[in-house]
């Protein structure tokens, strides 16, 4: 990897005879390590390659990135020089949404398009709400954080963690909540959405809303639990992103 790549992209466990690269996007808040158990199940059929976003672990000094379009622009350029072979994106909640622009660039500038693109826990770019958990204070930040059930309690108990961890959530949510995706945006790759079926973000309508942002094939698979329900479905969710891969 060039020097600018290896700024976004890590590779937990080597894969060097992979047909296809994993691209994965974490969500608000979340980092590059979250997907360590999915590219610990896919190695080697898979080359699994998490997404690290300025402003957290080990990129906590770097000012993190509070608009979505512009970090789209910025993983892009990341990633474009690894599309020497076949690639597909998987993105959870925000991840998903960034997925879907990096796709869209990715098409629009080098024509070549994903594989596939699993989008999680995302509504679709053309469906919109009000939100503005970005606005809150930090207690009410926290409190966001304990309805979605996606960060450890402990860690929402600590003080200095919560210090450490609640500017990089602020500038996620922020990005998210002020993105407005194009409602004609189409890419040509085919796009799996992965929901729970209790998520409070994402109504099963909003998520067959994906449909219309492909000219391609595209499902809905739903899951038991909310907004985190990968966390309690990780060996199911890994074993339909390897069927999905395999047939790519």
């Amino acid at each position: 990897m060039t020097e600018e790549e290896s700024r976004w992209i890590r590779r937990f466990h080597q894969s060097p005879d992979a047909e296809i690269r994993l691209f994965c996007l974490p969500h608000a808040g979340g980092s590059a390590s979250y997907f360590f158990p999915m590219s610990r199940s896919l190695t080697p059929a898979v080359e699994v390659l998490p997404v690290q976003y300025p402003g957290r672990q080990d990129r906590r000094f770097e000012a993190c990135v509070d608009d979505l379009h512009e970090l789209a622009d910025r993983v892009f350029a990341a990633v474009r020089g690894l599309a020497d072979r076949p690639v597909a994106f998987f993105g959870h909640s925000m991840g998903a949404a960034l997925a879907f622009e990096v796709a869209l660039r990715m098409e629009a500038t080098l024509g070549v398009s994903p594989r596939h693109l699993i989008v999680s826990g995302r509504r679709a770019p053309s469906t919109s709400r009000v939100e503005q958990v970005h606005l809150r204070d930090d207690d009410g930040i926290v409190a966001e954080l304990r309805t979605l059930s996606g960060t450890a309690d402990d860690m929402l108990g600590d003080h200095d963690i919560l210090r450490m961890i609640l500017p990089a959530i602020r500038a996620d949510y922020r990005a998210i909540e002020t993105y407005r995706g194009r409602s004609d945006g189409t890419v040509r790759a085919p796009i799996t959405v992965l929901t729970g079926d209790a998520d409070p973000r994402v109504s099963l309508g909003e998520a067959h809303r994906w449909r219309s942002h492909t000219t391609g094939a595209a499902e809905v698979l739903v899951f038991p639990g909310g907004h985190f329900y990968l966390n309690d479905c990780r060996n199911d969710v890994n074993g339909v992103v390897a069927r999905i891969l395999a047939e790519a």
